[in-house]
């Protein structure tokens, strides 16, 4: 179900609340769906009851929607089953968690089964996602929990252990061993974080790779890969970063080809060190060594280097055993730096964040990470194609503070890795969401805005190329790429390709030195909050022509109410042809009682209704300013600046709200929205000062306080 805009800002300051109480952590993981695994299964134990999960039922709707929903021929035989009526003696994990217990089953997800099989290289990452003490014996409620990355959160999801079946044999991803059962249940996790089953139907390794670790990934084509590929590589390692390797076939992937050089194509390898050596021909030279693994755990490259090659010969005792070479066919063989180049066409790089570390290795990732929305009207403006309102998308300051340590080629700068990625896109496929076309662009801070954290306008844009972008607009669920550039400030811009796109986002920023970056929020405050006396001067022509209506309109009380208002109002306001307006609503009329009404009586005096008549002549000068084709509205990307020359400052969060409370379906703003926005803003920011005594900028409401002052504003 779509978020009310109430709603979701209320969900975003409960997420930022816990995040600042450290929720969220690797040490602290949400719960997902507010499901505690300790607590349901000891209500299990005591109740000596296996566990069903309501949330994630045995059902059709948690098979899929569409080749696995209800009108699918594949679902009917489908039976529910726990492992203990499986099989005899079922087990959790036999003999340690490897590779051999990942076979797939029924359904496409391969990209999914090619990421476990690699986090099992890494046994410290395993058991993070898969927490040990889980079995089917001691301690045993039918309630099983993993751990995943989400979108900048690590988060705990609770299954039962009900796993689809067909003749008795599981469906989806079982293991080698029959009575093993880790891999199957962590695939009903993962479904259950995602929906359902299907909708893990088609993907990228490197996705998974990230959810399981809150690594980001760099993809290289080895065509196209940076001169200076085995410093990055050598560096990744030594932070822990998980590194795959491939070669492209022109067939399937699942016929895989073995080469005469013994390296397999159409099939994943990974890479576990990057070495240099100095053979006893090389004298003042060294060769560059690359480590890889074949899963298959045999299978080895028999070129240069390989594990009984002549070139071993040439090398030192002591150089053999920091290799640690050694001959045996157990998957595993060294290759030239030259000779991987040439070999392999493709290479994945997945860094890990510091909480994913093995130790407090000294090669560590600063990393920044801001979670951003784009809103249809307001901040979802297109990339640079679109100028009128590429300006309006979320801006995000980076301060590049530390130049690398080792430059390349003497080039100095800092580097870092951008990664945008788009949020939910994978769970909401049910509804017909599609991955948007998404990237980013880097722009320079000129040094006499340096600190200035306001959002840069328009006319920045349009002066101004960028220092940096992504190689291009991709429909991935992740774009990430790595850049070099001097110390200084940057913004970076994410944004889909074509504008009124809406979602929402993470953005991540790894860099090898210090870094920060942060939302461009503008400081949240207003000039005029509190009404300014009313001018001694003399009356003009329309105050005296509406001081005569006023006070036929009021009577003797001299006071009016909200329909009276509006009567005067509108006997006015509809004379302003190039307004092209029906009037005020009576709503509006009653928000600006509540604006103006100093004495709490519900109905305004003359004084306070000149004040009232001085701010909408005022307004009405900016909305014709921005109304300048005359159709009586005005754009709702406009509306910033409006607001802005009204006297306000507000943050994209705020802009966000008025666009989807004031625009209407053409996300156009006409003027009674637009002097009922304003009336709202003035009215609550004068009643926070009235409340923050002491100027600080917080205030604290009872319920009472609080609902008074929403209800009557």
């Amino acid at each position: 179900m779509p978020y009310t805009p109430s709603g979701f800002f209320c969900d975003r300051l409960i997420r930022e609340r816990e995040r600042r109480d450290g929720e969220g952590s690797l040490n602290k993981p949400l719960r997902f769906n507010g499901q505690d695994f300790s607590v349901l299964r000891q209500e299990c134990l005591q109740r000596k009851s296996l566990f069903e999960d309501d949330s994630f039922p045995a059902t059709v709707e948690s098979l899929g929607f569409k080749e696995l929903g209800h009108k699918s021929n594949k679902v009917k035989n489908i039976v529910w089953k726990r492992p203990k009526e499986i099989c005899e003696n079922p087990q959790f994990i036999v003999g340690g968690a490897s590779r051999t217990d990942i076979c797939q089953g029924d359904l496409g997800d391969c990209w999914l089964l090619a990421a476990i099989a690699c986090l099992t290289l890494n046994e410290k990452l395993l058991y993070r996602v898969i927490p040990e003490e889980q079995s089917f014996s001691e301690g045993y409620g039918g309630v099983f929990h993993f751990q995943f990355w989400r979108y900048g959160d690590w988060v705990d999801v609770v299954i039962d252990d009900r796993i689809p079946t067909f003749n008795n044999q599981l469906v989806f991803t079982k293991s080698a061993e029959r009575n093993e059962f880790w891999s199957a249940l962590l695939e009903k996790a993962y479904a259950k974080l995602h929906g359902s089953y299907e909708a893990l139907k088609g993907g990228n390794t490197t996705e998974a790779m990230e959810d399981f670790t809150g690594g980001v990934t760099e993809f290289y084509e080895m065509k196209e890969a940076p001169k200076e590929l085995y410093k990055i590589m050598k560096k990744a390692l030594e932070r822990g970063s998980l590194m795959g390797c491939s070669i492209d076939s022109l067939v399937p992937a699942r016929f895989e080809t073995r080469t005469v050089t013994g390296l397999v194509k159409g099939h994943a390898y990974s890479v576990t060190a990057v070495e240099e050596c100095k053979p006893s021909q090389h004298k003042d030279s060294k060769v560059r060594l690359v480590r890889l693994r074949n899963p298959w755990g045999q299978v080895e490259w028999n070129g240069p280097w390989s594990d009984n090659s002549k070139e071993w010969g040439t090398l030192s005792k002591i150089e053999k055993e920091k290799l640690q070479h050694q001959s045996a066919e157990d998957g595993e063989f060294w290759m030239s730096f030259e000779d991987f180049k040439k070999n392999y066409t493709k290479i994945e790089i997945c860094n890990l964040t510091p909480d994913a570390l093995e130790d407090d290795k000294i090669h560590k990732w600063t990393v920044s990470v801001n979670e951003g929305r784009w809103v249809r009207g307001c901040s979802a403006g297109g990339c640079r194609n679109y100028p009128d309102t590429f300006w309006t998308n979320p801006q995000y300051r980076l301060r590049l503070l530390e130049e690398d340590d080792d430059p390349e080629d003497n080039e100095v700068g800092c580097t870092f890795v951008v990664a945008l990625m788009q949020k939910n896109r994978r769970k909401e496929r049910k509804m017909g969401a599609n991955l948007f076309t998404i990237g980013f662009a880097i722009y320079e801070v000129p040094k006499e805005m340096h600190g200035n954290k306001q959002h840069m306008q328009k006319d920045f844009f349009l002066f101004n190329s960028s220092k940096a972008r992504c190689k291009s607009y991709i429909n991935l669920r992740e774009v990430t790429q790595r850049f070099r550039l001097t110390p200084g400030e940057y913004v970076i811009v994410p944004s889909t390709y074509e504008p009124h796109q809406e979602g929402e986002f993470i953005l991540r920023v790894f860099s090898e030195k210090r870094n920060t970056s942060e939302e461009i929020e503008n400081r949240i405050e207003a000039d005029h909050p509190v009404p300014a006396p009313a001018s001694a001067g003399e009356e003009s022509e329309e105050d005296q022509q509406f001081r005569t209506i006023f006070q036929e309109i009021a009577g003797e009380e001299m006071e009016i109410t909200a329909n009276e208002l509006k009567n005067v109002l509108n006997r006015v306001i509809t004379k302003h042809k190039d307004l092209n307006t029906e009037g005020f609503s009576l709503e509006s009329c009653r928000s600006m009682i509540a604006l103006m009404d100093m004495d709490g009586t519900g109905r305004l005096n003359l004084q306070e209704f000149r004040h009232l008549w001085n701010k909408i002549k005022q307004w009405q000068g900016i909305f014709k300013h921005y109304n300048a084709d005359q159709t009586g509205t005005i754009n709702s990307y406009e509306m910033r600046n409006a607001v802005n020359d009204a006297g306000f400052r507000l943050n994209n969060q705020l802009y966000d709200i008025i666009t989807m409370r004031y625009a209407n379906e053409s996300m156009n703003i006409d003027f009674d929205s637009f002097i009922s926005c304003l009336v709202r803003l003035e009215a609550m920011f004068r009643a926070f000062q009235a409340f923050d005594q002491d100027g600080d900028g917080t205030i604290r409401l009872s319920v009472l306080e609080w609902l008074q002052l929403t209800m009557y504003a």
